[in-house]
């Protein structure tokens, strides 16, 4: 169900990958056999200082960040992203908002009432409108805005550019009900969601022309009808600014003013400490700050124990101060300067965490949820059995304890790829796929045809997945045949006889037959590092230099072994709306500190290395599986940003977890900006995480992301958004007749049932819902970490009275 080249912020037919990489961006042993029935899990409450609209002072301006400005204000466009749902939400009606519990729910702002009327012959809902409700040129909203909207959107007129219309198909007519705020909808066939449509509802002045659908609501919305309205929005400042509507009928807006400031993720610490912004998502790196700079109020003006300098010893600051008063004059001046940039930094920190004494952290869970996900379109992950396997060697609970413990987050894996915890219809299905068992695991690969000794040699530049069937077996024969012969005259170190497990130095050789006995898994570990240390670059190519351990350099934290290799993509040019994109798909992790392996001496991650530079040997192989002359090695594609850690921290257990059972990783780090565009969708990729948000649809939501792909004329696949391209005709199925059921009860059932069938085709394995932090200032109420409600804007607004219109700016 994800905050990257998915068009974007489309929640119908074509739902947008949530890192969320939002995200702040906005990322789990699989769970044993659940009972039959529907679970009573809970979902973590929201977290948004809620305080009653009496209490809450009229006036002032807040200032919100998003992480650029919107390329369109139409929702039903390609390019839409989450920067359009949030400014929409606030101008536009939405008639079934979520609440906190993940479920749609009348609102009485627009409507008084909304329901199936008749179901024979035809489904008949019924409308009837809030009586005040207006647009804000005065005029009702009423049934001509229903049917512009839904012509625009069925999908019989090509001139009107829009990227989803889930339901609007299905409309056979709308109608006048017995007086102008009565709208009767009839449907040519059953339609469940039906309380997905028309939400946003735009007035017809937009919906009602291809030139005003496709172009006049990408930079304008004149006529809106929601407690705020557009003002102005500024390019060169970065911002679109909302003032209330004087026509609102509903709860007057407590602002007078909501700003939406486009602020990178990288930015927000500083736009937090300067009052630039009020309201930001955050990474948990930022939190720590928060807390620590509220923490340390009581110091009384102590220096901080943490920030810039606070890692110098007594000894190395006598030492600088011995340095810098010394004779050596160049060594004084170097000592002098170092000192003073130091200085220079412990006071702006400490200038930074005073201001950020006035925020709060909100946190709560966010209405996504962070997926591995297995391509299973060729190569080894085409057969189940390999899939199955993989994904029960993992240990997701580890997986979510890695990211939500150190939040305070309930750690808890995922059990449905439909519904979050605490949504009506949650059940754990993972059962249909098994719990994590590393023996069964390797049984399952080993039925497919991967043992010990099924590689007599580790090929060169072995890809597995789709870019290994492209390239042919012909290139693999070719090469052993060419290593077979040339191998005693090119390899002088080479004095051993080969043999169908090794071609490596006497060494090697004899550490591959060592280990080969050994089930320990810091044993393996251990060899294979000594295989990595000892291997040359036989190839010019990219490397992470810094990741192959030169001196200086530390060991990768979890990841130990060769089969585990570390390869940086080279850049490509990205669309200009990829970073959007990918903050929305979530594939961003919530720790902003760049990887360590970034920040190792001796090079920059990702310069070239010439021929003969030590680098990750290729599969290595002692404990590896293999099949017909192949190492079953998984290309695990991450992106490389200084948002990512804890996404890749997570790759990394996951590499160290497959490895146990003898599937090697080869982890290719790529430029955030083309991580979906040129991998996730393309399908260059066998392993890959990210997210989808949820959804209280999931029967027409859930469709174009689990159909089985069908073959094009060109012979490619049409994959709609099932970017794993596993797929079944049973789950597409239920998927439909869930679609067209009004038994609520029973369409949840036959949702869990297509919920099973995805876990046992082991294309997608849900890991853990989202974390969702918020900084907010600590003076505002009713706004920060809203996990699945929808915001009420209207009651957004300062405990503390200020001078109405005045910002509210922490500057001192």
């Amino acid at each position: 169900m994800s905050h990257v080249g998915v068009p974007r912020g489309t929640v119908r037919k074509r739902r947008s990958l949530a890192l969320l990489t939002t995200g702040v961006l906005t990322i789990p042993v699989l769970a044993g056999c659940s009972s039959g029935g529907e679970e009573t899990a809970r979902g973590v409450p929201q977290d948004i200082a809620p305080a009653a609209r009496e209490t809450v002072a009229d006036g002032s301006t807040a200032n919100w960040a998003v992480d650029a400005l919107p390329a369109t204000f139409n929702a039903f466009q390609a390019d839409a992203d989450s920067a359009t749902t949030r400014i929409t939400g606030a101008l536009l009606p939405t008639l079934f908002p979520m609440d906190r519990t993940g479920q749609p729910k009348l609102n009485p702002d627009y409507l008084e009432s909304a329901k199936v009327i008749e179901r024979e012959p035809r489904q008949v809902v019924l409308y009837k409108l809030n009586q005040q409700a207006v647009w804000s040129d005065g005029r009702e909203i009423g049934a001509p805005d229903f049917v512009a909207q839904w012509r625009a959107l069925r999908g019989k007129d090509s001139a009107f550019w829009t990227a989803r219309n889930s339901g609007y198909e299905r409309i056979e007519k709308i109608e006048r009900g017995a007086d102008d705020l009565q709208v009767r909808v009839t449907f040519s066939k059953p339609y469940a969601d039906w309380r997905s449509l028309f939400s946003p509802l735009y007035p017809k002045e937009i919906t009602g022309s291809p030139d005003a659908f496709n172009d006049g609501a990408r930079t304008a919305l004149k006529t809106t009808a929601g407690p705020f309205v557009l003002k102005s929005m500024s390019k060169s400042e970065g911002t679109v600014t909302l003032a209330r509507n004087p026509r609102w009928w509903g709860d007057k807006a407590k602002l007078d003013t909501l700003v939406f400031r486009a602020v990178a993720a990288k930015d927000r610490t500083q736009a937090l400490s300067d009052g630039t912004v009020d309201i930001a998502d955050i990474d948990a790196a930022t939190a720590d700050r928060i807390t620590l700079a509220r923490r340390d109020r009581g110091s009384n003006g102590q220096p901080l124990n943490h920030g810039p300098g606070s890692e110098i010893t007594p000894a190395q600051a006598l030492r600088s101060w011995a340095q810098a008063h010394g004779s050596d004059e160049d060594a004084a001046e170097i000592a002098q300067a170092a000192r003073e940039k130091n200085r220079k930094a412990v006071v702006a920190y400490a200038t930074e965490q005073k201001a950020l004494r006035d925020f709060a952290v909100r946190k709560s869970l966010e209405p996504a949820y962070t997926q591995l996900a297995l391509n299973g379109e060729s190569g080894p992950l085409a057969d189940d059995r390999v899939r199955r396997a993989v994904a029960r060697a993992l240990d997701r609970q580890e997986l979510a304890q890695t990211v939500l413990g150190p939040l305070g987050l309930p750690a808890k894996p995922l059990g449905s790829h439909l519904a979050l915890a605490g949504q009506p219809g949650y059940k754990d299905g993972s059962g249909a796929l098994g719990e994590q068992n590393t023996k069964e695991a390797q049984a399952l690969l080993a039925d497919a045809g991967w043992t010990r000794g099924g590689a007599a040699e580790p090929p060169k530049d072995t890809k597995a997945g789709s870019e290994a069937e492209k390239k042919g077996g012909k290139d693999d024969e070719a090469e052993a045949d060419k290593k077979t012969a040339e191998e005693a005259e090119e390899d002088k170190d080479a004095k051993s006889e080969k043999t169908e497990k090794s071609e490596k130095s006497d060494k090697d050789g004899q550490k591959a037959e060592e280990d080969s006995t050994e089930d320990s898994a810091a044993e393996r570990k251990k060899a294979d590092q000594d295989s990595e240390d000892s291997a040359a670059s036989r190839d010019e190519g990219l490397y992470i230099v810094g990741d192959d351990n030169k001196p200086g350099a530390p060991a990768p934290a979890t990841v130990g072994s060769a089969s585990a290799v570390h390869v940086l993509a080279p850049a490509r040019t990205a669309a200009a709306q990829g970073t959007v994109l990918l903050r929305q798909a979530g594939v961003l992790g919530e720790d902003g500190a760049v990887a360590a392996t970034d920040k190792q001496p001796g090079g920059a991650a990702g310069a070239y290395a010439p021929v003969g530079t030590a680098a990750p040997a290729p599969a290595a192989a002692k404990g590896q599986l293999g099949k017909d002359g192949k190492t079953l090695t998984l290309r695990f594609v991450l992106p490389s940003g200084p948002g990512s850690q804890s996404l890749r921290s997570v790759g990394d257990k996951i590499a160290a977890m497959l490895e146990k059972i003898g599937v090697g990783t080869e982890i290719t780090k790529v430029p955030d900006e083309s991580y979906f565009k040129d991998h996730i969708a393309s399908g260059a990729y066998d392993l890959a995480l990210y997210s989808w948000p949820a959804t209280a649809y999931p029967a027409t939501d859930g469709r174009p992301i689990y159909a089985k792909p069908e073959p094009a004329t060109d012979g490619s696949l049409l994959v709609e958004q099932n970017y794993t391209r596993v797929g079944t005709d049973h789950i597409d199925q239920l998927f439909d007749k869930a679609a067209g059921e009004l038994d609520e009860k029973a369409a949840r059932e036959l949702m869990k049932q297509a919920d099973a069938r995805i876990w046992a085709a082991a294309g997608s394995i849900p890991l853990f819902q989202r974390p969702q932090l918020v900084a907010v200032d600590k003076k505002l109420a009713n706004v920060g970490a809203f996990g699945f409600a929808a915001p009420r804007y209207q009651d957004i607004g300062f405990k503390n009275r200020q001078a109405a219109g005045s910002p509210a700016d922490r500057k001192k």
